[in-house]
């Protein structure tokens, strides 16, 4: 094998990889090496950017915790976590469209009941999404499992705040005839956090760092293909400058407005404003997506 050179390297780095006994790691390996050789060579990179390079991904990797994922904000940013995302769910145009999970999606969250406030004293004015869930055909579907999240009305996370019980998430089912509702408080748009690595890096760019206003949703029922989306408020300063690429327009939706003493779904009287929101859910069977 002959030594090293400029113009070999690449070669000689790739040819060595495809060693691997495994095919898909073969793959994955040679064509990364391909790539990012060729982005090096692009670049040409002086060492002291090669060690802010290595630096900073070491600093992205000490920001994260159970409830902060800084590299998938990094991913997001890029528009790569979409292009997984979009990769992984080609689904009919009858099916609701999917979005990125983002960073601040927490495993098992409360149990709700259906109507009941997910959103306790969190700051923000009350918001009531409802809707149905079914599947192509108009078949209403029930026990499924609405994994819900999002900010409080000034725009935080739970793991932006101090919180010692869950905040602003809850698991909700659909009923029997495939309806549901969340209570909650309207989300707002918000930037994403600029304390860390990422916000560093926005720092040095004028691109926005915000997201419009939205709610998360992750669906999941037997038999039919699990979904993460997000709900976007309808006419938000942000919709189209989304800066992790999330926002599609099936998923855009009006926030209507209520005035105070008018009934919420369910048939409470509210004693303030409030907002309602509408939509219908539709899941497609796995065997309807492997065909696809």
């Amino acid at each position: 094998m002959p030594f090293s050179t400029e113009e070999n390297l690449t070669d000689l780095a790739v040819e060595r990889w495809s060693n691997i006994p495994d095919p898909r790691l073969r793959k994955i390996m040679t064509s990364l090496v391909k790539h990012l050789h060729g982005w090096v060579r692009d670049i040409e990179p002086t060492e002291e950017e090669w060690i802010a390079a290595v630096n900073f991904l070491t600093e992205t990797g000490k920001i994260c915790t159970d409830k902060r994922q800084e590299f998938i904000l990094l991913s997001d940013t890029l528009g790569v976590s979409m292009l997984v995302d979009s990769i992984n769910h080609r689904l009919s145009s009858k099916a609701t469209p999917t979005t990125v999970t983002g960073p601040f999606h927490i495993h098992d969250s409360p149990e709700i009941a259906d109507g009941q406030s997910m959103s306790g004293d969190a700051p923000g004015i009350p918001c009531f999404v409802e809707g149905k869930v079914m599947d192509f055909d108009g078949k209403p579907l029930g026990n499924v499992m609405l994994d819900v999240w999002q900010t409080d009305g000034e725009g935080l996370y739970e793991a932006q705040v101090e919180a010692s019980n869950a905040y602003m998430r809850g698991i909700y089912h659909s009923k029997a005839d495939g309806s549901y509702v969340v209570r909650t408080v309207a989300p707002i748009g918000y930037t994403i956090p600029l304390d860390g690595t990422v916000g560093g890096l926005f720092g040095k760019t004028n691109i926005s760092p915000y997201r419009p206003a939205h709610i998360h949703f992750l669906l999941d029922s037997p038999g039919f293909h699990r979904i993460i989306t997000h709900l976007f408020q309808k006419g938000d300063q942000y919709i189209e400058t989304d800066v992790v690429y999330g926002v599609k327009e099936p998923l855009i939706v009006e926030f209507v407005k209520k005035k105070t003493g008018e009934k919420a779904p369910g048939g409470e009287v509210m004693t303030t404003p409030f907002y309602v929101v509408h939509y219908d859910f539709t899941l497609q069977k796995l065997s309807q997506a492997k065909a696809a």
